[in-house]
């Protein structure tokens, strides 16, 4: 299959690539900001697979209104797109008091309107039965628990939320299943940095492997659907 992945740098999505590498049939486009962590993630997945056919595009999602520049780039790999995992988010922790209206229009940028533009930028480029993911989490899921100081996070999320399930009934007869995982506490970077103290009852890389496996899979049992997956709250 022909994947794209966006926020591959670290963490879930770094793990994601490598387990979708490890089948070698994929051709998978990584997409991040920095050109050194993607080269290392390349280097990491061909010592894993000789057979891989990873490719790295260096690119600041934060200036996607250059979209065209990236869509070359991306068919200049694979004709065409079966899977799309949208990954890339940034994480906010601050009490209202303290949010300026640079942060808010940062985090939903990249938490709401990259996944967006991708999915409007890649739609005539994906195949009959693709599959997007969109990566969300349990801070946005409905009557999920809440947390001080996540409002803004929370909040982007929950409407990606419900923007994956109006795509997917405006893509419902092109057979394009659209999905979100509304992921739980992970050990990540991301994570530790913004909670020092908390300890996750998840590795990246068993997340890694669970987004690897449901973006193939997950198209054949679901459609329009937020499905939490967490074994905390969130």
């Amino acid at each position: 299959m022909n994947i794209v992945i966006t926020g591959v740098s670290r963490g879930i999505g770094y793990e994601t690539v490598k387990a979708l590498i490890a089948k070698s049939e994929h051709k998978v486009v990584c997409i991040a900001r920095s050109e050194q962590e993607l080269n290392l993630l390349k280097s990491e997945c061909y010592k894993l697979n000789p057979l891989s056919s990873i490719f790295v595009i260096p690119f600041d999602l934060r200036s996607l209104h250059k979209k065209e520049d990236l869509l070359s780039k991306i068919l200049r790999f694979i004709p065409n797109v079966d899977i799309l995992i949208n990954n890339a988010g940034s994480l906010l922790v601050k009490p209202i008091e303290g949010v300026c209206l640079e942060e808010i229009n940062q985090v939903f940028h990249l938490n709401f309107n990259v996944p967006f533009l991708l999915m409007q930028m890649l739609s005539g480029h994906l195949t009959s039965n693709a599959h997007v993911l969109n990566i969300s989490s349990m801070g946005g899921f409905q009557d999920s628990a809440k947390f001080s100081g996540l409002s803004i996070y929370s909040s982007a999320k929950a409407a990606l939320n419900c923007l994956t399930q109006v795509i997917a009934a405006e893509w419902s007869e092109r057979s394009i299943a659209v999905n979100a995982l509304a992921i739980g506490a992970v050990n990540t970077q991301m994570l530790s940095e913004a909670f020092p103290e908390y300890k996750a009852p998840v590795e990246a890389f068993e997340m890694g492997a669970y987004i690897a496996n449901f973006a193939v899979e997950g198209r054949k049992y679901y459609n329009g659907k937020i499905l939490p997956v967490a074994l905390s709250n969130p």
